[in-house]
């Protein structure tokens, strides 16, 4: 018979954490490689008899917010005790782990936690990802190798694996016998939606509390827990609810309470409720940090007491101690707010050694009837999200079908990042020199003198492109034929939201041009710029180059006139600040706009992409129609072509 403490659940073990990788994935034999999970952190320890508890990473009981993960394992361990350390997860509709979708799940758990314990959300089944084994019956295996460890996870059945599951590992020399690097591993990551990619020491052990070099994190976004200090009520479109957040943390240094900046983007609007709601019954009358925050930070602020935590996506910290470029994730109930640190007080990595040089890597194709050599296709354009430039070449070559046509006959002026999306761009119009002698080109006269264009009406032109690092691709409205200028047969209207205005903004004005445009006899469509603004584009036939900038410039006055207060039709800046500027002067012959399923040069490798109007009336947030590369294909994939029509549905310009 068992002793009694025989059934005792394990005593829970701080987890051991991963630390940065300072930017570079690290590679070699030595190591073994694991997708970074965007879940909650969690241990689930298991008794002799089956008895399941679930802890946080800091030690906070889980097993009754997942009821459904306890007692899965039990049938496997034939009554041995059992230590997984790993990850609880949630997934969105496309099969993609879904951070938010937890957050939400978490929500409607403590708001019904005075309720029956065990409370299931069947609609929101959560995910146990096992990534280590710390016991097995009465082996502690903490100092065994991760190899080892690896391998008896790997070994444990899995009789629910809906419900418990193991993380996928894979070593670099299994990589290296597919013909395949950490860097592929990476790109696979990203693909898929992981948060990133954990590389850890094959000979390591486990480091309970520790952030040893032997767990090197790579992160393809950078988040940050934050502490919720204050809030602003929203503006224009968000008046009467929440509009973003005053964020601290703690130095280390000192343990002070600091400002370290806001977040406005990234809530839904029940999120803005349910937030407002909670702050407004935690209201204080001063600021809660060691020092005061900027003024111009803190106009319209209000204060509440520091005892929320949430986490950001940021892609800067400055030297001033401030997160740039954020956006919200969601509360974050596990976490205590003496936990959360200001990342400007994390120690720096120590520098990587320089890389030995080596040869550009190289790599021979067959794009339709083309062969093409490509090189660098490791070298990341974005780094907000890790994409790198054989992902671009990835994505022109699967949109290639339905962006073509849009460019087919059209001169094409590139933007080239050949150092990415934060190192210098340049314009480029003329072919550049080592061109391949098979690319069609055109020569056109203007006012500077000719300019030989290239045409990309095929997929080896594109592909070449891409290699070339050439982002986006401008088009004007108008084609050529034989080499002779041919008559616009586009019109377009750039709407390009003014400080304090979005593309939420935008759409209201596309609306009221939508029935403008019908009325005259035109059919209009719609695309995101893929920054930050949108297009309408109609089929036209005119033999006057002028007329469609006199037409569109008709139409912008008038709506300018009619609402002066929200649309400008004057390009001075000074004039746009709260207003849509609707630019008519796209529609010039010497003028380009972005093409159709065009990249951008931003922070994420967000694209130009056509949606219906029926998505342009619904919108009501930024991220409504913001869509990056992966978005895009799984738009044509569901939509096909949604400017198919453009050219079919002509009509003269009257």
């Amino acid at each position: 018979m068992a002793a009694p403490d025989a059934a005792r659940v394990p005593a829970w073990i701080e987890p051991m954490l991963a630390k940065a990788d300072g930017g570079r994935l690290r590679s070699g034999p030595e190591w073994a490689y694991e997708y970074k999970l965007d879940g909650y952190r969690a241990a689930m320890r298991i008794g002799q008899d089956g008895t399941t508890v679930l802890t946080s990473r800091n030690n906070i009981d889980f097993t009754a917010e997942f009821a459904d993960l306890a007692g899965v394992l039990t049938p496997a361990l034939d009554g041995r005790a059992a230590y997984l350390d790993g990850e609880i997860v949630v997934y969105g509709e496309d099969g993609r782990i879904d951070f938010e979708r937890m957050q939400e799940r978490r929500g409607r758990y403590v708001r019904h936690q005075s309720g029956p314990k065990g409370l299931e959300f069947r609609d929101v089944p959560v995910r146990f990802l096992a990534f280590d084994l710390l016991r097995l019956g009465d082996r502690n295996l903490l100092a065994t190798p991760y190899d080892e460890r690896r391998r008896l996870l790997a070994e444990l059945p899995m009789p629910d694996p809906y419900r418990v599951s193991v993380v996928r590992a894979v070593t670099f020399d299994e990589l290296a016998a597919d013909r395949r690097t950490p860097a592929d591993f990476l790109a696979d990551a990203a693909s898929a939606g992981y948060e990133g990619v954990v590389a850890k020491l094959r000979s390591s052990a486990y480091s309970p509390g520790q952030r040893p070099d032997s767990w090197l994190k790579h992160p393809l976004i950078r988040t940050q827990e934050v502490i919720v200090c204050g809030w602003r009520p929203g503006q224009r479109s968000f008046t009467g609810t929440l509009g973003g957040l005053l964020l601290g943390a703690h130095d280390p240094a000192t343990g002070d309470l600091v400002y370290i900046g806001d977040v406005g983007t990234g809530f839904s609007q029940a999120t803005r409720a349910g937030l407002q709601a909670q702050l407004q019954g935690m209201e204080r009358r001063t600021h809660p940090f060691v020092t005061t925050p900027p003024r111009e930070d803190t106009v319209r602020a209000r204060w509440v007491e520091p005892r929320l935590v949430g986490e950001i996506v940021y892609r800067q910290f400055t030297r001033a101690g401030r997160v740039r470029h954020t956006a919200w994730r969601g509360l974050r109930h596990d976490k205590d707010p003496a936990e959360v640190l200001a990342p400007r007080a994390v120690p720096h990595e120590p520098a990587a050694p320089p890389a030995p040089a080596v040869e550009p890597q190289r790599i021979t194709v067959q794009a339709g009837n083309r062969r093409l050599t490509l090189s660098n296709l490791d070298k990341v354009l974005y780094p907000a999200d890790g994409f790198t430039k054989g992902e671009v070449i990835n994505y022109y070559s699967r949109v290639a079908e339905v962006l073509l046509p849009h460019l087919a006959g059209r001169p094409v002026t590139f933007i080239r990042y050949p150092n990415g999306v934060e190192g210098q761009k340049w314009f480029e119009k003329n072919v550049p020199k080592g061109a391949p002698d098979w690319l069609r080109t055109v020569r056109v006269a203007g006012t500077g003198g000719t300019i030989d264009y290239p045409l990309l009406d095929d997929l080896p032109g594109l592909v070449w492109a891409a290699n070339m690092a050439a982002l986006e691709l401008h088009v004007p409205q108008w084609t050529v034929e034989s080499g002779t200028r041919r008559p616009p047969d586009r019109l377009v209207f750039d709407l390009d939201p003014g400080p304090g205005t979005t593309i939420v903004d935008c759409c209201r004005v596309a609306e009221r041009l939508h029935d403008l445009l019908v009325a005259d006899g035109l059919t209009p469509y719609a695309k995101t710029s893929g920054s930050k603004g949108m297009q309408l584009y109609c089929g036209i036939s005119t033999d006057d180059p002028a007329a469609p900038s006199a037409y569109a410039k008709r139409i912008a006055q008038r709506l300018a006139a009619e609402t002066p207060e929200s649309v400008t039709a004057t390009m001075a800046k000074a004039h746009r600040t709260g207003r849509v500027f609707i630019d008519w002067s796209q529609n010039s012959p010497a003028k380009t706009t972005v093409a159709p399923y065009s990249l951008r040069g931003r922070d994420r490798p967000t694209a130009s992409a056509p949606v219906t109007w029926e998505e342009v009336r619904a919108c009501r947030h930024v991220t409504h129609l913001t869509f990056t590369a992966d978005d895009v294909l799984d738009r044509i994939d569901e939509y096909g072509d949604l400017l198919a029509g453009l050219g079919k549905d002509s009509a003269p310009l009257g």
